[in-house]
């Protein structure tokens, strides 16, 4: 189904579409975290990976809880976007040979991820709140904390230390 397809007719349907695209995402970031952390040299960061692929574990249940609320099966759909920052965050951590440098890389890549989630559940709330479904929207919410809670860790790992390290 593409994004604009007929079978988009409703803003249920487009609830649905995209509730079904971060729980694409969601698993395949939980498939990249581990080789992520594996490649990471900074502890903080090494440790923040596997922090964060707990809570992207704990999302995916969160996202599963959702779709049983609006009574639908628990499906993903191919997200594109998704798989092309994850591709590029693999070929650019694939040509760093400075670890330093290839930590400031994983972090890069990390926060585009980051981004990435937080616009569809940002989204999905909005959308969440128009169906009149308060407590899906209360479950994503709690996602979307964690998520800019996550990319704000980053960034002070970033400039406190790995950016500095990388120069």
């Amino acid at each position: 189904m593409g994004l604009f397809s007929k079978d988009i007719q409703t803003l249920n349907d487009l609830f649905l579409h995209t509730l079904q695209d971060i729980y694409y995402a969601e698993q395949q970031i939980e498939k990249n975290l581990p080789t992520m952390a594996e490649k990471a040299t900074a502890p903080d960061l090494k440790a923040g990976f596997e922090e964060h692929l707990e809570q992207t574990r704990g999302h995916i249940a969160k996202l599963e809880q959702v779709f049983e609320l609006i009574g639908e099966s628990v499906k993903g759909v191919d997200c594109p976007a998704i798989d092309g920052i994850l591709e590029e965050a693999d070929d650019v951590s694939g040509d760093v040979d400075d670890k330093q440098v290839l930590d400031a890389a994983l972090i890069a890549s990390a926060q585009a991820v980051e981004h990435y989630e937080m616009t569809r559940y940002g989204t999905l709330i909005a959308w969440a709140k128009q169906l009149g479904n308060e407590e899906a929207a209360t479950l994503l919410a709690e996602t979307l904390e964690e998520e800019r809670e996550t990319d704000q860790k980053l960034t002070q790992l970033a400039e406190s230390s790995v950016n500095q390290q990388a120069a």
